[in-house]
């Protein structure tokens, strides 16, 4: 194969600054943490000496993997995800179908409706949806109340969907445009081979539309994942309207209080580098499954 003059250059040119970025933003970090991770502060003369550090091998580790309120962040963290995922990944899709479909009238207008919730920043969209959770305040759980309905959104049956609610609302918009645009590239050869064939408009959406954008929809399965695992926002402003939320209850959260509630950087260090190791293997999963699916 021939290079063409000034490929390599151009190819550098244009790599160095995405490397520099994720040299600054993710590997020095990263390992700075791995490194704090192994460190641990202690003081002399009954906590009220000199604080110095002190190398305490994998003893963070050990003490975050046996830590209960750990275990349980990574558990309710889990249980989110199976959730959530699914449905954003088959509303997302859904909605995209039935924009390419034809029946959809307005699509321009409809994407960028979708669209707009993205636009708001989460968390805005946490503070709104806190309002309309909270019960006193909220206009809806009023509604609700005078129709004689009782509902809980930030009980322990509805807590979880009630944080699903709110990244759905953000997330579905976002997702629909990015499988829109997919199905734009199918070649409408296939489609038009598929009803010669006599399939209909249901069977031409599942049989050949979805297959052939199973590449985006794999992504967007893996950085949601990955976002999720994340998980923030939403929870640590509900934890100002219900007690459920604990200062530990995702990882995330469990890695803020042990940093800056109770100022154990190499807690924080060790819990971020297996929430790190998490990430790595959920979606390493998820590309293996997906590319065996690909074969079969």
């Amino acid at each position: 194969m021939t290079t063409v003059p000034g490929q390599r250059t151009a190819v550098t040119v244009l790599l160095v600054p995405f490397a520099l970025l994720c040299l600054g933003v993710f590997v020095v970090p990263a390992g700075y943490a791995i490194y704090l991770s192994f460190f641990s502060t202690s003081h002399s003369g009954l906590g009220f000496g000199t604080a110095r550090t002190v190398f305490v091998g994998l003893r963070n580790f050990a003490v975050v993997l046996t830590d209960p309120s750990f275990l349980r962040s990574i558990g309710v963290t889990l249980v989110y995800i199976m959730v959530f995922i699914p449905l954003l990944v088959a509303g997302s899709l859904l909605m995209a179908l039935l924009l390419d479909s034809g029946l959809a009238r307005g699509r321009r207008f409809a994407q960028t409706v979708l669209f707009l919730p993205h636009a708001i920043p989460g968390i805005i969209a946490a503070i709104i949806w806190l309002y309309l959770y909270t019960p006193g305040i909220s206009p809806v759980l009023a509604g609700l109340a005078a129709a004689d309905v009782r509902i809980d959104l930030l009980g322990e049956t509805l807590l979880i969907p009630s944080l699903v609610n709110i990244a759905l609302w953000g997330g579905l918009g976002y997702n629909t445009v990015i499988f829109y645009a997919a199905l734009q590239a199918v070649p409408r050869e296939v489609m038009e081979a598929a009803a010669v064939d006599g399939a209909g408009a249901v069977r031409t959406a599942l049989r050949v539309k979805v297959p052939m954008v199973r590449a985006s929809v794999v992504t967007v399965a893996m950085f949601t994942l990955v976002g999720s695992l994340q998980l923030f926002t939403e929870p640590m402003l509900l934890a100002q309207a219900t007690p459920l939320v604990g200062a530990r209850f995702t990882p995330n959260m469990y890695i803020f209080d042990a940093a800056f509630n109770r100022s154990n950087y190499g807690l924080a260090s060790a819990a971020s580098v297996l929430l790190l190791v998490l990430c790595c293997l959920l979606s390493y999963a998820v590309a293996r499954f997906s590319s065996r699916g690909a074969r079969s």
